[in-house]
């Protein structure tokens, strides 16, 4: 018996792609789309999910999705896919996408997944889709001579469950940590947008800006009650990372770009997107939450409370906050840090304040914590995850760790 099997003997196809979807096909609500800016490195991106009728589904069939479906975008980030997991089944593909589909009981969907997650595959698929081209285009053709070098199938199952053990406990905690940002949202709510605080029974309303707030209360702005530290930040390009690489995590403006060797600023802060994705789809402003050892590039604000401003009252308060007001530029969208201070905050009384900061800080701890145990699962997965799929090792000799979930 062979050790490896192809894509040939693996029955993969290739789907459609181009829905011709039109403005008047979307709805608020229906059937899931799964369009390019929802595809990551494995996993789908709940972002700006877009939905469509009954109607428009049964005129869509063929573009429908099953259980371990492999989709890509078409353009620009195509070395990035995402495997459909149960709780996708029946969503749509949407428009400029493309699908691979297995019809083999010699294939684990979900080990073809993590193989497309190696370096050499995702260069492999850049290489073949740029031909030159301004933007790189996936066609099927390509994805169809995706080289595949699949082992027994006993082996694929064994490394898929491997690796997926961490992609597990990842959502699970990042569940946790949901619930936990939900909770601390519900209590700043009931705190300072119903007024409904411990003792607020004999408060007397006044008039305000803002409608009725409690007598004692001000309004001010970010700025009055903030520390900007912008002038630190300092951009690297990907080069310069790439010759830098370390255990700091280097954040732009949503999310963190890379780790490299060294760190500007070091404790616990608050960064608001500055420019390109500022906003939510609900205007809300794009904000992450750090705490300890880190570089920041210049596209994302730096800041602190002034005491009694807690960061976690400032996030909460944001949070809230539509922003859209406060944004310039239309091609590039951007909150410069003129505007930025001129957003509106509620400064309570200081005596409420250090009350609320005493009861939430337990919540952000957790959560911290939380995503301290994430980011060792992602980094120890992201280095078992080549070394499984090259048989460097060799899981059919010994038996691998799992982690276990944590009660």
């Amino acid at each position: 018996m062979k050790d490896f099997i192809d894509s040939g003997e693996a029955k993969l196809q290739t789907g459609p792609f181009g829905t011709q979807l039109h403005s008047s096909d979307y709805v608020d609500s229906g059937i899931p789309l799964i369009n390019p800016r929802n595809i990551g490195f494995g996993q789908l991106k709940q972002d700006k999910l877009e939905y469509i009728s009954n109607e428009t589904a049964n005129r869509l069939i063929a573009h429908h999705l099953q259980k371990g479906d492999i989709v890509f975008g078409r353009k620009g980030t195509v070395d990035r896919h995402i495997l459909i997991k149960e709780v996708q089944e029946g969503w749509f593909q949407g428009s400029d996408c493309l699908r691979i589909r297995f019809k083999s009981s010699m294939v684990n969907n979900q080990f073809v997944s993590y193989l497309l997650l190696t370096e050499y595959h995702k260069e492999w698929i850049i290489g073949q889709s740029s031909h030159g081209a301004t933007m790189t285009s996936l066609n099927q053709g390509i994805v169809g001579r995706i080289p595949l070098k699949l082992p027994k199938i006993q082996i694929q199952n064994k490394i898929a469950s491997i690796l997926s053990s961490y992609d597990d406990l990842i959502e699970n905690n990042t569940s946790r940590i949901k619930i936990l940002e939900e909770m601390a949202q519900a209590i700043y709510r009931e705190w300072f947008v119903h007024f409904r605080f411990p003792r607020h029974e004999g408060v007397r309303m006044v008039e305000s800006e803002l409608g009725l707030i409690p007598e004692g209360w001000e309004l001010t702005n970010l700025g009055s009650v903030t520390e900007n530290f912008d002038r630190k930040r300092k951009p690297l390009s990907s080069l310069q990372r790439e010759k830098r690489k370390g255990e700091y995590p280097y954040y732009g403006a949503a999310k963190i770009f890379d780790y490299i060797d060294d760190y500007l600023f070091d404790g616990y802060y608050l960064l608001i997107a500055e420019d390109g994705s500022v906003i939510t789809t609900d205007n809300r402003p794009v904000l992450q939450l750090v705490n300890g050892k880190f570089w920041a590039n210049n596209h994302t604000h730096i800041i602190q409370g002034k005491s009694p401003f807690s960061i976690e009252y400032l996030y909460l308060r944001l949070k809230d906050l539509d922003v859209s007001g406060y944004i310039t530029g239309a091609a590039q969208p951007k909150i410069n840090q003129e505007n930025l201070n001129r957003i509106p905050m509620l400064s309570p009384q200081n005596e409420v304040l250090l009350l609320f900061n005493s009861y939430i800080e337990e919540y952000f701890k957790q959560i911290f914590l939380l995503e301290k145990k994430n980011a060792k699962l992602r980094r120890t997965r992201d280095l078992l995850l080549p070394k499984l799929i090259s048989g460097e090792i060799d899981v059919s000799e010994k038996d691998i760790k799992i982690p276990e979930a944590e009660a």
